[in-house]
């Protein structure tokens, strides 16, 4: 497994070994120890799955403390535009992004702490995405940043006629009127 830091460091790309031959691969997907080697979090206790058609933008999702939840994502089948924003009031990086895409072929993963929103962006047919928590759901601490807010400079890869969104994430405010938590409070 290797493990990159991106822009955010805290955000990590994760490549697992992927072994093929003949028969098709084989891969470690979660490997606790590994994982506590690598990463300092509290156990994953909800594993989350969706299918989504092209177009299909979810998020930009997070849970307000002390509900917060750390994620690890990957995609099984298509690809997708994955984005992170920090929303730690006093982290250097407060309202920037990290994006990737991620895709069933190349089966690297993303981890994102607590303290962030998190969206992804169709853009195969069809895309399987997985996900990790470390807190379950708490829908009444459950928040949407904007995907469009100005002040995120995130350049979505297709065109704005073609998303797809949930009433909620229509509906979702931008980064100046969310409720702003420190790092310590995101932690819990």
């Amino acid at each position: 497994m290797k493990v990159q830091s991106l822009d955010i460091p805290d955000v990590k790309l994760i490549t697992p070994d992927v072994f093929r031959d003949s028969r098709g691969y084989f891969m470690e997907s979660f490997n606790l120890k590994t994982f506590c080697a690598e990463f300092s979090f509290r156990d994953f206790v909800q594993d989350n799955e969706s299918l989504s058609e092209y177009g299909v933008l979810r998020g930009l999702h997070f849970q307000r403390p002390p509900h917060a939840q750390a994620k690890l994502m990957r995609v099984v089948m298509g690809e997708v535009f994955d984005v992170a924003v920090d929303l730690r009031s006093d982290s250097s990086s407060f309202g920037k992004h990290v994006a990737v895409r991620l895709n069933g072929e190349k089966k690297q993963m993303l981890y994102v702490p607590r303290g962030f929103a998190h969206g992804f962006l169709v853009l195969s047919e069809k895309a399987l995405f997985t996900y990790k928590v470390d807190a379950y759901y708490h829908p009444e601490s459950e928040m949407a940043l904007n995907w469009q807010d100005p002040d995120l400079k995130i350049k979505w890869p297709i065109d704005e006629q073609k998303v797809i969104l949930s009433g909620k994430d229509l509906s979702a405010n931008c980064l100046k009127v969310i409720p702003h938590y420190k790092q310590e409070e995101w932690e819990g």
